[in-house]
Parts: C-alpha cells; sequence; structure tokens
C-alpha cells in the first residue's frame, strides 16, 4: 500500500513490518483458535515494552513456541523453559515464557468448553466488532468495560499476563474492536 494513505497515529511509516502489520493484520477480525493463542502470547510479551519490539521478535516466537500450536505448548516442559529464556529471539522474561504455557493450558481448557477460543472470545463483544468511530488518539482508551470482563474471566480460568490493557489490545489486534481511526483508510475495511 502507498505511504500516502492515511493510517492511525501509531504507525511507524519508515518501518515496512510495522505498515504490513497495520494495513494487513491490525483489527481484521480473527476466527482462528492458533491466531488467538498467538496474539494472547504476543501481547502478554509485549508487557511494559514497545509493540515495535515484538513485531521484530514476531517470527522467532513463532519458531520458539511450535507456530503457536497451543497443544505443543501446553506440553513444554521446564527444560523447554529454561531453553527459551536462553534465545536472544525472545524476551527472555522468565514470568512471561512460564504464563505462555500455563495459559496454553488453560487455551485448551476453553477449546474443550467451549467448542473453540474463538466462540469464547466473541461472546464478549456480542458476536461482531464493536466499532466506536475513535476521531483521535485521545480516544482510544487503554482499556474497556468489555476488556475489562474478558480479562477477569480469562484470570479465573487460570490466564496469567491477561490485564485489561493487554486484552485490551488483544481485541484491537483481533478485530474485535475497530479502533482504526476514521480518518484512518482501514476504518472501514
Amino acid at each position: 500500500m502507498p505511504a500516502e494513505l492515511k493510517r492511525c497515529f501509531w504507525v511507524s511509516l519508515d518501518k515496512p513490518y510495522y505498515v504490513e502489520y497495520h494495513d494487513a493484520e491490525w483489527g481484521v477480525p480473527v476466527h482462528d483458535d492458533r491466531r488467538h493463542f498467538e496474539m494472547l502470547i504476543l501481547e502478554g510479551a509485549q508487557a511494559g515494552l514497545s509493540w515495535e519490539t515484538i513485531l521484530r521478535k514476531r517470527e522467532h516466537y513463532r519458531r520458539a513456541f511450535a507456530e503457536f500450536d497451543p497443544a505443543k505448548v501446553a506440553r513444554f516442559t521446564p527444560a523447554r523453559i529454561e531453553k527459551l529464556l536462553l534465545n536472544p529471539g525472545l524476551v527472555r522474561n522468565r514470568l512471561k515464557i512460564q504464563s505462555a504455557v500455563k495459559n496454553a493450558r488453560a487455551f485448551l481448557a476453553i477449546q474443550e468448553e467451549f467448542g473453540s477460543f474463538d466462540a469464547y472470545v466473541w461472546r464478549f463483544v456480542e458476536n461482531r466488532p464493536i466499532d466506536r468511530e475513535r476521531k483521535s488518539r485521545a480516544d482510544v482508551p487503554a482499556k474497556t468495560e468489555e476488556s475489562n470482563a474478558l480479562s477477569k474471566d480469562l484470570q479465573k480460568r487460570g490466564f496469567n499476563f491477561v490485564g485489561s490493557t493487554i486484552v485490551y489490545s488483544y481485541m484491537q489486534a483481533v478485530g474485535l474492536v475497530n479502533d482504526h481511526t476514521i480518518d484512518c483508510f482501514r476504518h472501514r475495511g
């Protein structure tokens, strides 16, 4: 896509991977469980860091976390976690890596209960993306009632690194909410 198109305020136009992520992925409704799991892991890894850092490490995460297959990640052993902590392509934070494994197990339990994680998570937005017609950066919150509810439920089900702000970023990423500002060419799809 040409750089002349108007994009959301957070896009670094000098970084092609950022532009590509915004233009092709961010805010597009996701209905694939593996993609949901990927974004939960990446958003949790991002806590306290920039999203740019995580985007640059994304391919390393894909390889290290079995292409984001939750069944495989759920079987990671303590020895495997120790090996991941040595991987310079990851955010080498023990709690974040351990939580990815713990979250994989909780993710599988949700799939078992609801048939899919997708069926579970879309209930929090009444099965359609929320569009609040954001006009500017000031209109985009860090969390909402919906992210509070989803965060609380995920925590109750055993997830870590799913505070409301992290969950809201996840919701934006997977299209549960459309937070493309109204002047962005992606706002209407």
